[in-house]
């Protein structure tokens, strides 16, 4: 009866639960699309596209520098674990005027990791205001055209999040002041919507194996 039990402890258990999640990423765990078709930065920046990418967007404000610790918060709980996942990106759209502070911030984040996947991309105070009301998110910029959260776009420019959010019910954006809500939330999200993109990968290339 103890060998039994040890089996099933050591074989089966692990191999269920293994089934169980793996069936809940593919089936049961699609994103929900908030927002269709957030407007491009191509207009402003063309060697940014929020198209064919999937894309954290951020807006750091016109007091980027007092913003710094968000940023690095984004650097080592979410870019550092999927920074090397084909074409994904950090988008953050900064007002004119913060060139020096994105320069001193973008020197620090390439001493911490590979920053190269992390995109500064400079506009004016109406264009930010534009892309972000095109998320349409129930949050707001501050008075320099800032906010903590950051948002998850799709290859399809569509804002992903939660529709069922223990904490908020809708769920559009993630705070960047807030460690654990990186870690406990946004990496999970992230992790399913790669595990989408993997598994209609699959799919074609079984479908053209065909």
């Amino acid at each position: 009866m103890k060998k039994t039990f040890v089996l099933v402890v050591l074989f089966i258990l692990p191999l269920v639960a293994y089934l169980f999640f793996a069936s809940g990423v593919n089936n049961f765990g699609r994103l929900p699309t908030l927002t269709e078709e957030v407007e491009d930065i191509l207009a402003i920046n063309p060697e940014v596209s929020l198209q064919d990418k999937i894309t954290i967007l951020g807006f750091l404000g016109k007091d980027a520098d007092l913003r710094k610790g968000n940023a690095f918060n984004l650097n080592q709980k979410i870019y550092k674990r999927f920074y090397e996942f084909h074409d994904f990106q950090m988008v953050m759209v900064m007002p004119y005027g913060t060139e020096d502070v994105v320069e001193s911030i973008r020197q620090e984040l390439n001493e911490l990791t590979d920053a190269s996947n992390w995109k500064f991309v400079f506009a004016k105070d109406e264009e930010i205001e534009r892309i972000f009301s095109s998320l349409q998110t129930d949050l707001k910029l501050d008075e320099g055209l800032g906010t903590p959260y950051v948002f998850i776009i799709d290859k399809d420019r569509n804002l992903r999040g939660r529709t069922d959010d223990e904490d908020e019910g809708t769920k559009f954006g993630f705070n960047t002041n807030s460690v654990a809500e990186l870690n406990n939330k946004m990496e999970d999200d992230i992790k399913i919507i790669l595990a989408e993109y993997r598994l209609a990968l699959k799919r074609n290339n079984a479908q053209r194996s065909n």
